[in-house]
């Protein structure tokens, strides 16, 4: 099929990837402007429009895709469909009705369920236990158009926000190249979402990583692993920020805040309910490592305060 693809980050050039290895001829690559990165302001590419320049396809970066401009430009590609993964803006009407068979979009939660910006780290704040990618047919609500293949996965016990988002990007690849085949051959149904179960996300921000000692373990656990690797988790020791990149739930009981145990692996921090077993670190200004290498250039005894 003749495809105008729409993505910006790593998760969209997974896709993209997927696409042209399946012989899809891609037309046009929209993405994202480039941004200024670091202290240098030096302009960077999005991962995706590194892809097409790699593979020799046209490269659209309109700064608002809605503009009559951007429009026109649009309806003068020729294309059978227009294929989506996290784009970043919103797409008009007037846009998802240009390509024979509209537009579709690979979105990382099982719709109707975690509609929004962050559905993959959000499945695992919330404990989810499985979760998965949509293909779905987009209308102008965000996230609300009719399913047209769903796939799951089964989110294990140490998955991370950044092990989940590599692994839904590849099952979203496959799934949408499966889509496209059905599509063209007239054989894929749209279901309706059914609103009662719609559920939303927003966006991850900063200042979400910073532990709230008198969550329960379990919830603190679960932020430890999604929001990794952006934002972090993190808390402050002796006024300085200490990252934490590993823990798990223990049975020590204790008050909250507190060191309860120091071994040569780790310690153990009481939290509202339970308490949490950090195993790897990164304090402000060094290195992420192990808290037994932690350990032998820090002092940290029982009964200290931490945050």
């Amino acid at each position: 099929m003749r495809v105008v693809f729409m993505g910006t980050p790593d998760f969209a050039r997974t896709a993209l990837e997927a696409l042209i290895k399946a012989g899809h001829k891609i037309v046009l690559v929209v993405t994202q402007p480039d941004k200024p990165k670091g202290r240098s302001g030096k302009l960077q590419i999005s991962d995706v429009k590194d892809c097409a320049i790699k593979n020799g396809i046209e490269v659209f970066q309109p700064e608002k895709i809605k503009e009559e401009s951007s429009v026109s430009f649009l309806k003068s590609i020729d294309a059978d469909i227009y294929v989506v993964a996290a784009f970043g803006q919103i797409i008009s009407k007037e846009i998802l009705d240009i390509p024979r068979y509209g537009c579709i979009n690979i979105h990382a939660s099982l719709l109707p369920k975690y509609r929004g910006a962050a559905p993959i780290q959000q499945a695992i704040l919330d404990g989810e236990k499985v979760t998965g990618v949509t293909i779905q047919q987009m209308n102008t609500g965000v996230d609300t158009g009719d399913i047209l293949l769903q796939r799951e996965y089964a989110i294990s016990d140490d998955e991370t926000g950044g092990s989940l988002f590599d692994r839904l990007s590849i099952l979203g690849a496959d799934l949408v190249i499966e889509a496209l085949d059905l599509i063209e051959k007239g054989k894929i149904i749209p279901r309706p979402q059914d609103e009662s179960k719609a559920t939303h996300c927003g966006k991850i921000k900063k200042d979400m990583g910073l532990i709230d000692w008198s969550w329960s373990a379990e919830k603190i656990e679960r932020y430890i692993r999604g929001l990794n690797p952006w934002p972090s988790a993190y808390t402050y020791m002796d006024g300085r920020q200490l990252k934490i990149w590993k823990a798990d739930v223990s049975d020590e009981k204790g008050e909250c805040a507190t060191v309860l145990k120091v071994d040569k692996k780790s310690i153990t921090i009481g939290c509202g309910e339970g308490s949490v077993r950090v195993l790897e670190v990164q304090l402000e200004g060094k290195k992420r490592m192990e808290m037994s290498a932690f350990l032998l250039g820090n002092r940290i005894l029982e009964g200290d305060r931490i945050g």
